[in-house]
């Protein structure tokens, strides 16, 4: 049976990972900041999810917490904290303590902002893309940047929506990994789809990729 570690499981895209994940019959561990906040996380689950608090910024947690599952999913965000400061501490934390609980494989949620479009320029650079959460973006960025350039042996992979989530979207389980389009929009409960393949199907790909509901 698959095991997974889910930082930042209260969230939108978090839960509908362990979601995802019941109904694929696994057991999953939700990590949030405060577990009195979400007394309803791992209801839909049952037994299957185990909610505890942690730290996604502080390695030696990540360590704990992570060990003895098959793979991890970063779905975290800290809106108390600049997002320039938060989400490079999140993604170092999680290699150090991932590779040190032997935990192979991460699938990170990542945001359109930085994906390339069909001309290779990422969307937060094209003209008239919205700039009112810029920082927040820019952040993001920052964390994509400390995977990239990690000497590490965890196998990372960043899925994001190729332009936004549909909030109210439905699961259809069509997916399709496409360029930055600010247009597209993709269910949370289908990227959590991709996600959840993503995680049976490991490989090395140390890639950041953008999804729409097909």
């Amino acid at each position: 049976m698959t095991t997974i570690v889910v930082f930042g499981a209260g969230g939108r895209a978090g839960r509908a990972v362990l979601a995802e994940a019941a109904a694929r019959g696994w057991t999953a561990t939700a990590v949030v900041r405060d577990p009195a906040r979400h007394p309803d996380l791992g209801n839909d689950g049952g037994s299957s999810v185990r909610m505890v608090a942690g730290d996604v910024t502080d390695g030696d947690a990540v360590a704990t917490l992570s060990a003895g599952h098959d793979a991890a999913v970063h779905a975290a965000a800290d809106l108390g904290t600049p997002a320039a400061q938060f989400f490079p501490a999140a993604a170092s934390a999680l290699l150090s303590g991932l590779a040190e609980a032997e935990v192979p494989r991460l699938v990170a949620v990542g945001l359109a902002s930085q994906l390339p479009d069909v001309t290779g320029r990422p969307l937060i650079d094209t003209p008239g893309y919205p700039a009112e959460y810029r920082d927040f973006m820019v952040g993001h960025g920052a964390g994509l940047e400390v995977f990239r350039t990690a000497h590490t042996v965890v196998d990372w992979l960043v899925v994001a929506p190729a332009g936004d989530f549909d909030p109210g979207g439905p699961r259809t389980g069509r997916y399709r990994f496409v360029p930055g389009d600010a247009a597209a929009r993709v269910s949370y409960a289908d990227l959590a789809v991709a996600v959840a393949d993503e995680i049976e199907r490991p490989r090395h790909h140390r890639l950041h990729l953008g999804v729409e509901t097909a």
